[in-house]
């Protein structure tokens, strides 16, 4: 029996950001079970998260921000490219898609970078070595990234949830929404009940 997690999130989200550490924790203390990380692509250049959002995910989570990101929280995101690059990780190199994902956010949430564009990527890409085709870094959604979010839409219908951030613990023909917002201040914590899980 093959134990996985699947993580649907956007790039651009703060929760999603507020997320990221958990999913670190689960792949650090089970680094055999298989990560699926799906990207929602919900920021599409029309809209921002809002400062009350944000000041909620500081308040319960362990997350940083930077006054930059802060200061331009009005500018409008897109996460699309980033969805194209994730996408194209998932399907063809998934051993390096949590490492870009960090990365990603990082600089998105840290450094303020947009990451809607292609020179956005190129030092991540660089460091890991890696050769997304010319697709991934167009500013509409690849073939790959569209079919994913058809994914996310059959895992939001069995679970009977619209929104994300998601978690699902798959256990074979078992599968367990583990509620990340018990977690999202000591993320470590996770793990045992990811662990209680797979022991029943």
């Amino acid at each position: 029996m093959t134990n996985q997690l699947y993580f649907v999130f956007d790039s651009h989200c703060p929760w999603s950001y507020a997320c990221l550490p958990l999913v670190n924790e689960i792949a650090k203390a089970y680094p055999e079970m298989e990560l699926h990380l799906w990207h929602a692509a919900h920021y599409a250049g029309k809209d921002s998260p809002s400062e009350k959002q944000v000041q909620a995910v500081k308040n319960d989570s362990v997350a940083q921000f930077s006054k930059e990101y802060m200061a331009n929280l009005g500018r409008k995101k897109n996460s699309q490219i980033a969805a194209n690059v994730m996408s194209w990780l998932t399907n063809k190199q998934p051993q390096h898609a949590l490492n870009v994902l960090n990365s990603i956010m990082q600089q998105h949430f840290v450094e303020n970078s947009d990451m809607d564009t292609p020179t956005n990527f190129e030092d991540i890409m660089t460091d890991l070595k890696l050769s997304p085709p010319a697709k991934a870094f167009k500013d509409k959604l690849s073939n790959d990234a569209q079919q994913i979010i058809e994914d996310i839409g059959e895992i939001q219908e069995l679970i009977r949830m619209r929104s994300f951030p998601i978690m699902l613990l798959a256990m074979g023909d078992n599968a367990v929404l583990l509620d990340h917002s018990h977690y999202l201040k000591h993320p470590a914590k996770i793990v045992e009940a990811v662990k209680l899980e797979l022991n029943k």
